[in-house]
């Protein structure tokens, strides 16, 4: 009976493993460089690989100023809802339907360490 049980218990153990490791990868630096290193750069300062094709220069998310200048509500915001949600260019896409809310919230706080800054701080 005990080996009936020790197979049940390494698929148990295995989907602990792969349930751990999922979570692992849905790190907000991990989104960052799925969804955003194109466009914003591995080191997100804007220059990413589409730059060069790109008739509106991507944000440079290091630029502490100008990210002190956008509000955490309005970074989730065009994280989820596409540039024209605030105003900006159409090439930023909307990901709501890729990243859940508290992914987005990760990307916000993401962002905020990418440019050392917090809203209306410069």
């Amino acid at each position: 009976m005990s080996a009936y049980r020790f197979p049940g218990a390494f698929v148990c153990g295995a989907a602990l493993l792969w349930a751990m490791a999922v979570q692992a990868a849905e790190k907000p630096e991990d989104n960052y460089r799925t969804y955003c290193v194109q466009c914003h750069g591995l080191q997100g300062n804007g220059k990413g690989i589409n730059v060069r094709d790109m008739s509106v220069q991507p944000r440079d998310h290091t630029d502490a100023e100008a990210m002190a200048a956008r509000s955490d509500d309005d970074l989730f915001k065009v994280i989820k809802e596409g540039g024209v949600a605030i105003n900006k260019s159409v090439l930023m896409p909307a990901w709501g339907d890729v990243l859940n809310d508290e992914e987005i919230r990760g990307l916000v706080a993401h962002l905020r360490k990418l440019c050392q800054c917090t809203y209306g701080s410069k």
